[in-house]
């Protein structure tokens, strides 16, 4: 099963209604609470739909697998997220933590999600694509 949650640190400076809105775009049907100064969002496989279509759009495979492999922990991938990238459905991975703040990714699932979400490519081109496993269902 997997489970996708998110978290962004709301600035003085910013409307926590845009920051929740940039987490929706890359991550649409997520379900989004204000925590503090924090909006946090948690979904399952069908939020990833997107994130997984943006990947090839943007054609940036090979960078999201690259960043996701980085960020294995157990059975995790975590990596951040530019958040005003996101309002405009980009996605940019930062090297480190923003002045404004980045969003904050931790998807829990199985081996083979990050070849789900990022195969392996050729000259930009995924060699295979794969379905999810079973029991995750976009």
């Amino acid at each position: 099963m997997i489970e996708v949650s998110l978290r962004a640190a709301v600035r003085p400076t910013e409307s926590p209604e845009k920051v929740a809105g940039a987490l929706v775009t890359l991550f649409p049907g997520i379900e989004v609470d204000a925590e503090g100064g924090w909006i946090c969002g948690r979904g399952g496989a069908a939020s990833l739909v997107t994130f997984h279509r943006l990947l090839r759009e943007q054609r940036i495979l090979d960078t999201g697998r690259s960043v996701m492999l980085q960020g294995v922990v157990g059975d995790a991938v975590q990596f951040r997220l530019n958040k005003q990238a996101a309002t405009v459905g980009r996605i940019n991975f930062p090297p480190e933590e923003e002045p404004l703040g980045s969003i904050h990714v931790e998807i829990r699932g199985g081996p083979s999600l990050i070849d789900w979400l990022a195969p392996r490519t050729v000259d930009g081109k995924p060699i295979e694509e794969i379905e999810l496993e079973d029991g995750d269902h976009v």
